[in-house]
Parts: structure tokens; C-alpha cells; sequence
């Protein structure tokens, strides 16, 4: 199993997860051609694409979603309400049909060999998910948490016990309540418990989920304004370390280019 994050930040998301006979994108919200480009070296080209899985409809997160499904039919996995945001949308482009696979947020589903859990999160939008991707074969489990406000106890429990944890870690909340350009109510909207979660709340949540299993934690969604990598990454790797959980590596990744690949 292997997990690329091929970029990620407020200008689009978009994450691979991928096993010998299954490519599974989580969020289509570069641009089509980004998305190819930095699939390329990968060999993993659009036309392998299992499905696109999406956490909402924000536009970073769907932005490619259009180009994917003109050149060809992918399979596109979402719950009721996200699906009709996208298809409502104004913007969205009449001619492009997409191939919705529709579920219930908190069922699971298949896709090739990898087993989708969804979970509630709290986001604004019209019912954001978050996921739990495992391969049964080998027992590995990722949990990826794109946009939330805060850590429920419901968020808590489902990402207990991951290989990985893919989590935002959007502000430093000096950083935020001090920058000049925005403007006091986004402000409040990006701190509020459905905005976006801060370096110390996804340090938080990362040291209460520690465990042996878990070996990597994946920084997701910096702002590029309100927050610097190496503040996320000491933020989540401190508290790691007053967990005792020296054994977990963090990384974070980047809106510009695609992450190492892990593989599992």
C-alpha cells in the first residue's frame, strides 16, 4: 500500500492512495493537468484512476474534478448532499456527467481491494466526511482528515489504531489573529469549530491517537499565509514526544509538489 499527497493547501487538495491493482484519489482539487502532471512519475496516469473519493464540495477539493471525468468515466464516491452541491453549482459545467457512487456518511463501501470507512466531521459545508482506508490483506489502515473545526469524539475513536493519519494542521493561531489581509469575520469563521483545526489542535489529536501502529503523521492544508511547515511540524512532533511517541515520523506536505511516497 502507498500514500502520496500530491498537493496540499488552500489553492486545492488531492491525496493517492494506491495498491498493486487499486488507485484511489481522496479529493480531486488541483487542477486536472497538476493532478496528471504529478501523477506521471508515479505511473499511475489518469487512466488507472479506481475512483475519486471526496471528503466535500469545496472547490479545493473538486477543482480537477470536471477534467477527470471528461476524459473518461471514473467512478466518483460521495454523500448525497456533496453531490448535489457539485452539480448545482452554477460554475459547474452542464456537459460533464459525473459517475456518482452515492453513500450514507457512516456506512463503508469497496473500492478494488481497499475498504472506504466514512465518519462525520465538523466542516462548513453540507455534510464533509472524513475517511478510514484500509486493506484488509495486509491490515494496514490509513485515516485522513482534510477539513474539520475541531476533534469530535466520534473523529477521535475512528482514527484510533491507523498506520497513518493524514490530518490538517491549517494556522498558527499567533500567525492568523495577527495577519493584516484577512479580514476579522474569516478570521472567526477559520477558528471556529467548523473551520479549520490549528497546529496544536492536530498536535493534540495526534498525540491522543499515538500507538504503536501508528508510524507517520501526514501535515495537510497549511495556509500559506498563517502558518510555516517547520511551526506545524515541531507544534505535532513535541507533543508527539511528550507522548512517548518518538517512533512516528512527521511530515508536511506542500501545496507545490507531491510528497515522498510511503509505502506500506
Amino acid at each position: 500500500m502507498h500514500i502520496t499527497i500530491l498537493g496540499s493547501g488552500s489553492a486545492g487538495n488531492c491525496t493517492l492512495i494506491e495498491t498493486d491493482t487499486t488507485c484511489l484519489l481522496v479529493d480531486a482539487g488541483l487542477s486536472g493537468r497538476q493532478i496528471a502532471q504529478r501523477l506521471a512519475p508515479l505511473n499511475c496516469g489518469i487512466d488507472r484512476i479506481s475512483g475519486v473519493i471526496l471528503t466535500h464540495e469545496h472547490s479545493d477539493h473538486t477543482r480537477g474534478l470536471g477534467v477527470l471525468c471528461k476524459s473518461r468515466s471514473v467512478p466518483v464516491y460521495a454523500n448525497r448532499l456533496t453531490a448535489e452541491a457539485i452539480t448545482t453549482d452554477p460554475e459547474w459545467p452542464p456537459a460533464v456527467r459525473i459517475s456518482w457512487r452515492l453513500f450514507s456518511t457512516g456506512g463503508s463501501f469497496e473500492v478494488g481491494d481497499l475498504l472506504v470507512e466514512t465518519f462525520s466531521v465538523p466542516h462548513d459545508a453540507y455534510d464533509p466526511v472524513g475517511y478510514v482506508i484500509r486493506h484488509p490483506s495486509s491490515g494496514v489502515a490509513i485515516g485522513v482528515l482534510t477539513d474539520l473545526g475541531h476533534v469530535t469524539k466520534l473523529v477521535t475513536e475512528r482514527v484510533r489504531q491507523m498506520d497513518v493519519l493524514v490530518v490538517e494542521a491549517n494556522h498558527d493561531l499567533k500567525l492568523l489573529q495577527a495577519d493584516a489581509v484577512r479580514p476579522w469575520a474569516l478570521k472567526q469563521r477559520i477558528m471556529s469549530r467548523h473551520g479549520h483545526l490549528s497546529n496544536d489542535a492536530a498536535a493534540t489529536l495526534a498525540g491522543e491517537v499515538a500507538c504503536d501502529k501508528l508510524r507517520h503523521v501526514l501535515l495537510a492544508h497549511l495556509s500559506r499565509d498563517c502558518n510555516r511547515p517547520e511551526l506545524a511540524h515541531e507544534a505535532v512532533e513535541q507533543k508527539l514526544r511528550t507522548f512517548g511517541a518518538r517512533h512516528v515520523a512527521v511530515t508536511v506536505s506542500s501545496q507545490d509538489k507531491p510528497t515522498a511516497t510511503l509505502t506500506l
